[in-house]
């Protein structure tokens, strides 16, 4: 567990560094670019926001989460790392001394109305793609309800919002428990972030792609990722071919098929991961 801000900035910095890196299907590294974002973007990014979510308790998650936003823009121009910062603010609020597993409901617990209008207002300085709008609790108005509770109305369509709802379920518990299954994963991290982006893609359909295309595109996503897993992967030339079919099936529309919430998914249960002690820090990556 971090010792303090410095040990956790260095944890959310190295997360994110290694999500980005990664070759996964769909996604930007240093390999695989969109037109308006490249991998020095999130390097850029994780190097600005590290800091920031590093101090969540002392400036509130709200806070963090709207900061944090600010100094990514400010640095890349973009909305790089939206959801990966609301993900990592209230993983980054429990002590430092407690585990994730057991600390989470208390900073969820405790959110409030105030977080919920400031994680608006970054959620509106971000512009994501696919926003759309809701009936109830729309990121165009003002909030009447906590946090938690606003993320309560939209976990039914959107998997960060889950996160928030199920207590971070699926961060905490299966992505968590899938790297853990890697007694390798120090030497061999980028094939186990592959393994745990298809996974979690084939678990759950990604959210920003059924917002920018529909719920059949993201099904789709996920029944190709069932494909490559069930191919072998990573033990099969079947499945190589499989995973290059799928990374090609990804692209063909720009970026409107990028498994951006799965990205952001990964980036989280990478910092839990790491922070909790349950995989090692690859050499070199600091």
């Amino acid at each position: 567990m971090p010792q303090s801000t410095a040990d956790l900035s260095r944890l959310i910095r190295c997360a994110c560094i290694l999500e980005a890196t990664a070759r996964k299907p769909g996604n930007v590294h240093p390999e695989a670019a969109f037109v308006d974002l490249c991998y020095d973007d999130f390097v850029g990014a994780a190097g600005v926001a590290a800091p920031i979510l590093a101090e969540t308790r002392q400036r509130g998650v709200g806070q963090t989460i709207l900061d944090a936003v600010r100094a990514t823009r400010e640095t890349t121009g973009s909305n790089v790392n939206l959801g990966i910062i609301l993900l990592l603010a209230p993983l980054a609020a429990v002590p430092n001394n407690i585990r994730l597993t057991d600390g989470i409901g208390d900073v969820l617990g405790n959110l409030t109305q105030q977080d919920a209008a400031l994680a608006y207002q970054a959620i509106r300085l971000a512009r994501p793609g696919g926003i759309g709008h809701s009936d109830a609790e729309d990121v165009s108005t003002e909030p009447t309800g906590t946090l938690i509770d606003v993320m309560r109305l939209a976990a039914d369509r959107d998997a960060i919002a889950m996160q928030y709802a199920s207590g971070f379920q699926l961060v905490l518990k299966t992505a968590v428990s899938i790297l853990a299954d890697k007694s390798d994963f120090r030497e061999n991290w980028d094939q186990a972030i592959i393994g745990l982006h298809l996974k979690l893609m084939a678990t759950c359909p990604d959210s920003l792609i059924a917002r920018k295309l529909g719920n059949d595109e993201a099904r789709r996503s996920a029944e190709l990722a069932v494909g490559v897993l069930e191919a072998g992967w990573p033990s099969t030339r079947h499945a190589a071919q499989k995973l290059v079919e799928l990374d090609v099936w990804l692209r063909d529309r720009g970026n409107a098929r990028n498994p951006g919430t799965t990205a952001d998914l990964v980036a989280a249960s990478i910092f839990a991961a790491l922070r909790d002690g349950i995989v090692e820090m690859p050499l070199g990556v600091e």
